[in-house]
């Protein structure tokens, strides 16, 4: 079992994998035609669907890379190379190619009218819980062996996911009173905390793959 301060950087480090501001711009532009109660009700699904997909991560992504005979290890190196690109990405203002691609945000246009469409896909997944924010709850589930380590997970899961439903709510007044420059520097501000996360988790996989680095 974690100590209750490994559980705070944890979930500082979901909330920065799992950031709904860099799917405001895009949440403001397919909604821009919708009603407030559609609004309401596509940031609802989304935070619902990246929810379920955070939960389904805790209780069987372990048993994933069993099925594929991936060790935890392996993962870590792995997922921590994809979260650098992504923090990269972020620390330049830019969204990451693993959230949507252009082909992706223009499919998502043409569904712009039926909201529950684009709340799952692209908001939901891969925007908000893309293969990163996946990769991150996969590694840091592994950290315990224990029951009680998988509830406190799905408990951070879950209030992460009430705070993206908040934070999608007000997504249009969030846009106006920060601009594309207070986004952007919120974006660079979790980049580089995902960027220092991704670092750990390749130094911890490589230490375990190559013990004598650690001498």
């Amino acid at each position: 079992m974690l100590d209750f301060s490994d559980y705070i950087q944890i979930s500082i480090g979901l909330m920065s994998i799992f950031s709904p501001f860099v799917a405001i711009p895009i949440f403001v532009s397919l909604t821009s035609h919708s009603s407030p109660s559609e609004k309401r009700e596509t940031a609802r699904t989304a935070s619902i669907a990246a929810c379920i997909a955070g939960l389904v991560s805790i209780w069987i992504g372990q048993y994933i890379l069993l099925i594929f005979g991936i060790s935890i290890s392996s993962f870590k190196i792995a997922g921590g190379i994809l979260l650098l690109l992504m923090s990269i990405n972020m620390i330049n203002a830019k969204t990451p190619k693993a959230k949507n691609t252009k082909s992706e945000l223009k499919e998502a246009q043409k569904k712009s009218i039926n909201v529950k469409e684009i709340a799952v896909v692209p908001l939901a997944i891969p925007l908000i819980a893309g293969p990163g924010a996946i990769s991150t709850i996969i590694i840091f589930s592994q950290k315990s062996d224990t029951l009680f380590h998988l509830i406190m997970m799905s408990i951070i899961i879950i209030a992460i996911s009430s705070y993206i439903y908040l934070t999608l709510k007000m997504a249009s007044y969030i846009s106006k009173r920060l601009g594309i420059t207070g986004l952007n520097i919120i974006s660079r501000i979790m980049g580089l905390l995902l960027a220092s996360i991704s670092i750990e988790f390749i130094i911890s996989g490589l230490l375990t793959v190559f013990p004598f680095l650690g001498r």
